[in-house]
C-alpha cells in the first residue's frame, strides 16, 4: 500500500501529482467565481481599513501569480502580455507586475477592471495552467527552473506548493473580506 501511495505521488501512477495538482488549481478556480458571484463592480475596490488589500486586488494577484508562475514553468509568455489582458485590465504589460512586492500605496492605488475580467483573465490563465498539468512529464517536480521576473531559481514542485499556498491563502482573505464588506462573516 505504501509504495502504491508513493507512486502516485511520485508521477508513477494514473496520473500522479498532475492530476492532484489540476485537481487543486480547479478548486482555486471554482472558489474564485464563487467569491466573486454577485460582488458589485464598485465593491471590489473597497478596504474596509487602510492597508487592507482590496477584492479585486487580491483576485487579480491570484490570477497574476497563476499566470507568471506556469508561464516560466512552460517556457512560454504570460498570457497577461501575450493576449492583451493588461492592455483589457488598464494595466501595464509588464511581466513582473503581478503584486508580488507591492508596497501598500500600490495595493491601494489598484482599480479592478470588474469582476467579469478579472474572472475572464484567469479563467485564460486557468487554461494553461490545464494544459500544463495535461502535459508535464512525470518527473517534472524535480526540474529546477529559473524565473526571469525574479531572478531566483526553484524546484517545480517548489514553486507549485508556493503558488497552491498562496493562491488558497487569499482566497481565504477574499472571503472573510468579502463577509467584511457586507457586514457579517456568513454567506
Amino acid at each position: 500500500m505504501r509504495e502504491a501511495v508513493g507512486d502516485a505521488v511520485n508521477g508513477d501512477g494514473d496520473g500522479g501529482w498532475q492530476r492532484l495538482t489540476a485537481g487543486l488549481f480547479r478548486r482555486v478556480r471554482r472558489d474564485l467565481a464563487a467569491a466573486l458571484d454577485e460582488v458589485p463592480d464598485a465593491a471590489l475596490d473597497g478596504r474596509p481599513a487602510p492597508g487592507c488589500n482590496s477584492l479585486g486586488w487580491l483576485a487579480w494577484h491570484v490570477a497574476r501569480g497563476q499566470d507568471r508562475n506556469v508561464s516560466e514553468l512552460m517556457g512560454e509568455p504570460q498570457v497577461w502580455v501575450a493576449d492583451g489582458w493588461a492592455a483589457r485590465c488598464g494595466r501595464p504589460a509588464d511581466p513582473s507586475d503581478t503584486g508580488f512586492g507591492h508596497a501598500p500605496a500600490e495595493a491601494a492605488a489598484f482599480r479592478s477592471p470588474g469582476g467579469a475580467l478579472l474572472l475572464g483573465y484567469h479563467g485564460a490563465v486557468h487554461a494553461r495552467v490545464e494544459r500544463y498539468c495535461a502535459t508535464a512529464p512525470a518527473g517534472d517536480l524535480g526540474r529546477t527552473v529559473t524565473s526571469p521576473t525574479l531572478g531566483n531559481a526553484h524546484t517545480v514542485e517548489e514553486r507549485l506548493q508556493g503558488l497552491l499556498a498562496d493562491s488558497f491563502a487569499h482566497l481565504g482573505q477574499i472571503a472573510l473580506l468579502r463577509g467584511a464588506l457586507a457586514g457579517t462573516t456568513e454567506r
